[in-house]
C-alpha cells in the first residue's frame, strides 16, 4: 500500500502544475526585470538615488519640525514658569534693587515719630490679639488621629504655632530692612511668605489668614514712615541747632562791633576835646587853622562811626535784614551749579569762608550778595522759582540749584527794586591753578 491515495496523488500533481505556472511566471517577470535594468541609464539610477535620499531627508525634516513643536510647548511652559517666578523675584542687595524706583507715598499723615511710634505699638497689640484669639491662622477642618481628636487638635495647634512663628520671622526680617527705596522688595517678600507658607500647610489645611497679613504690611509702612520722619526730625533739630549756633555768632558780632565802635568813639571824642583846648590855646591862626582842620577830619570819623553804630543797633532789632548770597564751585559741583543762601552776619564773607571748609577741595566763588531789609523773604522767592531745579529733591536745606545766572539775576530783579551787581566769570583760582599742574604732569 502506497503513501497516498489516488485522490490525494491527483491533488499533488494539481499543486505541482500550480507550482510550474507560477514558476514560468516568475522566470517570465525576472526576464522582463533584466531587460528594464538593461535599459535603465545612469542618469536615471542617479533620479532614482536622489529621489531615495529626498524621501529620506523629507522623513528628517519633518521629524526635526516635530521635536521643534515640542520644544516650543517646552519653551512656552517654561516662560510661564519663569514669568511667574519673577513676580517673586526679591533683591535684598542694597546696591542692587530688582524693582522700578518709585516715590515712596506715605499712608499715614502723623505730625511726629512718637504718633508713628504709637500707631505701631497699636497695630503689634492687634496681632497678638489675633494670635491669642486663634484668627491669626486657622485650621479649615476639625483633624482627628488614630480616632482621637484630642490628637487632632493637638496636631492642628502645632501645625499654627509653625506657620505663625516662621510667618512672624519673615515678617520681622523684611521691616528691619525696609528702607524708602525698597518697599515693594519688603512687601513681595512678605507676600511670597504668605503664600509659599499656605501653600505648603494645605495638606493639612492650615492658612494663614488675610487679616494677619495686612496687618503686616500696615506695620511694614509704618516702620519705614516712622524711621522717614525721625531722620525728618533730626534734620529739623539739626538746621535749629545751625540756626541757633548762626544767631550767637551774629550776637557776638554785634557785641564786639558796639564795642568797638564806642570805643573808637571814646577815643575820638576824647581827641576832639583836646583839640578844641588846643585851638582856644593856640597862639598864631597857623596853628589854629591847622587844628581846626584836624577837627573837622576827627568829626567826620565820630559821624562815620554813629552811623556805623546806628547800623549795628538796626541790625540787632531788625532779625530779617541781612545777606542773600549767590556763590558757586565749579571746581567741587561743576558749572551752573549755585547755591542760594542767607547770612545775617555783619560781614557776610564770613560765612562763605565757613562753608569753603575742608568738607570741599576748593573755596566758593562770590557772584552776587545782595543786602535787603527782608532778605528771608528774598531768598524764599529764589527758592520757590527754582524748586523745581534742585539738586537734592529730598533735603530742603541743601540749597544747591542747576540754573544759570540769567535765570537767577531775573528772579532777583523781580523781588528786589535796587541795582545788583553780578560776577559772570568766577576766578575759581585753586581749581584752574590745579587743573594746570595736573595738565602739566600728564605732558611729562
Amino acid at each position: 500500500m502506497g503513501l497516498f491515495n489516488s485522490k490525494e496523488l491527483a491533488e499533488i500533481e494539481r499543486l505541482k502544475g500550480i507550482i510550474q505556472i507560477y514558476k514560468e511566471e516568475a522566470d517570465e517577470k525576472d526576464k522582463k526585470i533584466r531587460s528594464i535594468e538593461k535599459s535603465i541609464t545612469p542618469e536615471m539610477k542617479s533620479v532614482q538615488t536622489l529621489t531615495h535620499t529626498i524621501s529620506e531627508k523629507r522623513a528628517e525634516i519633518e521629524a526635526l519640525e516635530s521635536r521643534i513643536k515640542e520644544l516650543k510647548i517646552e519653551l512656552h511652559k517654561q516662560d510661564a514658569v519663569i514669568a511667574e517666578k519673577k513676580n517673586y523675584i526679591i533683591e535684598l542687595d542694597d546696591t542692587i534693587l530688582l524693582q522700578e524706583f518709585n516715590l515712596y507715598e506715605p499712608l499715614y499723615d502723623f505730625a511726629t515719630s512718637e504718633e508713628f511710634k504709637g500707631r505701631l505699638s497699636q497695630i503689634r497689640d492687634m496681632q497678638k490679639e489675633m494670635i491669642k484669639g486663634k484668627t491669626a491662622a486657622i485650621c479649615e477642618i476639625e483633624w482627628t488621629i488614630d480616632g482621637s481628636k484630642a490628637k487632632g487638635k493637638t496636631f492642628t495647634t502645632n501645625n499654627i504655632k509653625q506657620i505663625i512663628r516662621t510667618f512672624n520671622t519673615e515678617c520681622e526680617n523684611a521691616i528691619d530692612r525696609v528702607k524708602f527705596n525698597n518697599i515693594d522688595s519688603m512687601k513681595a517678600r512678605i507676600q511670597k511668605s504668605y503664600d509659599d507658607l499656605n501653600k505648603i500647610n494645605s495638606s493639612n489645611r492650615v492658612v494663614i489668614t488675610s487679616d494677619y497679613l495686612n496687618l503686616k504690611m500696615h506695620e511694614l509702612h509704618l516702620a519705614i514712615e516712622w524711621a522717614m520722619k525721625k531722620q525728618e526730625e533730626k534734620e529739623e533739630l539739626r538746621r535749629l541747632k545751625e540756626e541757633q549756633r548762626e544767631q550767637a555768632k551774629i550776637a557776638k558780632e554785634i557785641e564786639e562791633a558796639r564795642r568797638e565802635i564806642e570805643k573808637e568813639q571814646s577815643h575820638y571824642n576824647n581827641v576832639l576835646k583836646k583839640l578844641e583846648d588846643q585851638i582856644e590855646q593856640a597862639k598864631t591862626e597857623e596853628q589854629k587853622e591847622a587844628l581846626i582842620e584836624k577837627k573837622e577830619t576827627i568829626s567826620h570819623q565820630i559821624e562815620d562811626l554813629d552811623k556805623a553804630l546806628e547800623d549795628v543797633d538796626y541790625r540787632a532789632a531788625n532779625m530779617k535784614a541781612g545777606y542773600v548770597y549767590v556763590i558757586s564751585n565749579i571746581g567741587s559741583f561743576g558749572e551752573h551749579v549755585y547755591k542760594i543762601g542767607m547770612t545775617r552776619r555783619l560781614d557776610p564773607m564770613d560765612r562763605i569762608y565757613e562753608l569753603g571748609d575742608a568738607s570741599v577741595p576748593f573755596n566758593f566763588d562770590v557772584h552776587a550778595m545782595v543786602f535787603s531789609e527782608d532778605a528771608p523773604s528774598l531768598e524764599a522767592a529764589l527758592h520757590r522759582a527754582f524748586d523745581a531745579k534742585k539738586l537734592n529733591m529730598i533735603n530742603t536745606r541743601r540749597e544747591f540749584f542747576r540754573v544759570t545766572l540769567e535765570e537767577i539775576e531775573t528772579v532777583i530783579k523781580e523781588h528786589y527794586d535796587k541795582t545788583v551787581d553780578f560776577c559772570r566769570i568766577p576766578p575759581a583760582e585753586q581749581y584752574r591753578e590745579s587743573m594746570r599742574i595736573l595738565e602739566s604732569l600728564q605732558e611729562v
